[in-house]
């Protein structure tokens, strides 16, 4: 009998997640319409733009990220997308070797290797000079073949 409350108190309590709890969820799975899936959805379209050639494929699939990692890659990885709950996040593998005259990077800054973009919510990304930033990515890697 016992079992039977504990089973009857804790389906209520599971059911109770709040809206946010949700739209968070559903952003992390990749579905939803929130400004993040939107702004990651947005610098695709600018990564693929940038080189027609690119590949991309979702690596790194774990039950926190059921959808994977967003991969882009043209001769090796040029960079991966996350969707976090303040940003989205967009990590150059080799990045520390790219000039960025625009300054784009704004974080993971004291690696020696990597650099990454966080987009806040509302921030505006300058198109050309991202696209620019994608073409010497894939410009290093190739030069590394």
């Amino acid at each position: 009998m016992s079992k039977a409350k504990v089973k009857s108190k804790a389906a209520p309590r599971a059911s109770k997640a709040s809206k946010s709890t949700k739209a968070k969820a559903r952003a992390k799975a990749g579905g939803g319409a929130d400004w993040r899936v939107e702004t990651l959805a947005r610098m695709r379209a600018l990564i693929l733009a940038a080189d027609p050639a690119m590949i991309e494929e979702r690596k790194w699939i774990k039950p926190t990220k059921p959808m994977g990692v967003p991969v882009w890659s043209h001769d090796g990885i040029v960079c991966t997308g996350e969707v976090y709950a303040k940003v989205v996040k967009l990590t150059f593998a080799y990045g520390a070797k790219l000039p960025d005259p625009a300054g784009l990077f704004n974080s993971s800054l004291e690696g020696a290797t990597r650099r990454a973009i966080d987009i806040p919510e509302g921030a505006k990304v300058n198109e050309r000079a991202f696209k620019t930033l994608v073409k010497a990515a894939v410009a290093l890697n190739s030069s590394k073949r």
